[in-house]
C-alpha cells in the first residue's frame, strides 16, 4: 500500500474561491500540488485564494466557469490542458444549496440544482479522466489520477426543505461508485460527506451550537477537516469507491 507524494501534481478543485473548496485548494497547495482555482461569481475571493495558494510555493491559475453550461466546462479543461498539459487530481466541490418546498418546486429550480450539483461533476469526471489518461498513456494497472466528489449529509438522509439538493447529493454518491468501477484501475474515485463544517450565514451562534450538541462528538467541525480528508483520499492509493463521512458521527444518529 504505497503512499503517493503529491508534490508537483496538478489539481482542480471546483468552487475553490471560498468555503470548503478554498480550504481543500489550500491544503493541497501545502502538499505541493499546483492549482487550478475555479470560480464563477466570486472573482474577488478567487483572486485572494490565488494569492494564498501561490504564497505556498506552487503554481496556480484562476479560471471562471459557469458549471451549469457544458461548453464552459469543456473550455475549462482545454485551459488546463493548454497551461499544465496534465491533471492529476479533480475535486468536484462546486454546488448550490437552495431551500424549496417540494410541492411547489419549479422545474427550472430543480434543473438548475441538478445541472450544477450532478451533471457538472459527471462532465468534469469525463473530461478529467481523458486528460489523466492522455498524460499517462493509459497504462493499465498504473497509479493514475484521483477524483473526489464532495457530497453532503442530505445525500444520506432525506431533506424535505432542500429536496433538489438532497436528491442531487445522493445521486453524486452513486456517480462516485459508478465511475469508480468504470474508470478503474488507473483512476480512483472517492467521495466525502461533510457534516457541520460551515455555519450558514442565517444561523446564529446559538443555533449552530445547538446543532453541534446533537451529534456524538458534541462539536462542529471546519472546512479544514474536509480538506485533510481530501488529501488522504488523494494520497492513499488503495481506496476507490470509498465514502468518508466527516461529520463528527452525525451519520450514526
Amino acid at each position: 500500500m504505497a503512499q503517493i507524494d503529491l508534490r508537483g501534481k496538478v489539481g482542480l478543485v471546483t468552487g475553490s474561491a471560498h468555503r470548503v473548496g478554498r480550504a481543500i485548494a489550500l491544503e493541497f497547495a501545502k502538499h505541493g500540488v499546483h492549482q487550478v482555482i475555479h470560480y464563477n461569481g466570486s472573482a474577488d475571493q478567487a483572486a485572494q485564494t490565488l494569492d494564498e495558494v501561490r504564497a505556498l510555493g506552487v503554481e496556480a491559475i484562476g479560471v471562471r466557469t459557469d458549471m451549469s453550461k457544458a461548453d464552459e466546462i469543456a473550455a475549462l479543461f482545454t485551459t488546463i490542458r493548454d497551461h499544465f498539459g496534465r491533471l492529476d487530481v479533480l475535486v468536484n466541490s462546486a454546488s448550490i444549496f437552495e431551500r424549496a418546498d417540494f410541492a411547489t418546486l419549479s422545474l427550472a429550480d430543480w434543473q438548475r440544482t441538478i445541472d450544477i450539483n450532478l451533471t457538472a461533476p459527471f462532465l468534469c469526471t469525463q473530461y478529467a479522466a481523458a486528460l489523466m489518461r492522455a498524460d499517462r498513456g493509459n497504462a493499465a494497472g498504473g497509479v493514475g489520477g484521483v477524483i473526489i466528489n464532495i457530497s453532503d449529509n442530505s445525500g444520506l438522509k432525506a431533506s424535505s426543505t432542500y429536496p433538489q439538493h438532497s436528491v442531487s447529493k445522493a445521486a453524486l454518491l452513486m456517480l462516485t461508485q459508478v465511475s469508480a468501477l468504470a474508470l478503474a484501475p488507473d483512476i480512483r474515485v472517492n467521495a466525502i460527506v461533510p457534516g457541520l463544517v460551515l455555519q450558514p450565514p442565517d444561523y446564529s451562534d446559538a443555533q449552530w451550537e445547538k446543532l453541534a450538541q446533537q451529534i456524538p462528538l458534541k462539536r462542529a467541525g471546519g472546512a479544514e477537516d474536509v480538506a485533510r480528508a481530501a488529501v488522504y483520499l488523494a494520497s492513499e492509493d488503495y481506496l476507490s469507491g470509498t465514502v468518508i463521512t466527516v461529520d463528527g458521527g452525525e451519520h450514526v444518529t
